[in-house]
């Protein structure tokens, strides 16, 4: 079995099944924009970190990325910032959903050598 490379992919999926879940979770299902949001972009979550944990590449950590930058930005953009637990849960996990992406970009020697020498 070959052996995982990045303990952030397993958790940014953990993440991903939380942001589907947390509509129900925090009793906020009856509000479609963020149940919809929420799945999506969990659903979305749990698959690209599938994909980097099983056939790593550095644009699923971007994916990751991109995806926590959109939640962290949703309730604005989607008009649900009014709502301060839905607001928390977005920010708050897009937050964390980034870091951890980011993270793995910035620490894996295969994937940051762009960073460095451009060339490469």
């Amino acid at each position: 079995m070959k052996k995982m490379r990045h303990w952030q992919d397993p958790v940014n999926a953990v993440l991903g099944i939380w942001l589907v879940l947390s509509p129900w979770v925090l009793g906020l299902q009856a509000d479609t924009t963020v149940m919809t949001n929420g799945v999506i972009v969990g659903l979305a979550l749990i698959a690209a970190s599938l994909g980097a944990i099983f056939v790593p590449r550095a644009w699923e950590e971007w994916t990751e990325s991109v995806l926590g930058l959109w939640m962290v930005a949703s309730p604005w953009l989607l008009g649900f910032s009014s709502n301060h637990d839905a607001t928390v849960n977005a920010v708050v996990s897009g937050i964390v959903i980034m870091v951890l992406a980011l993270w793995v970009l910035l620490t894996d020697k295969n994937y940051n050598a762009w960073w460095h020498d451009p060339a490469h």
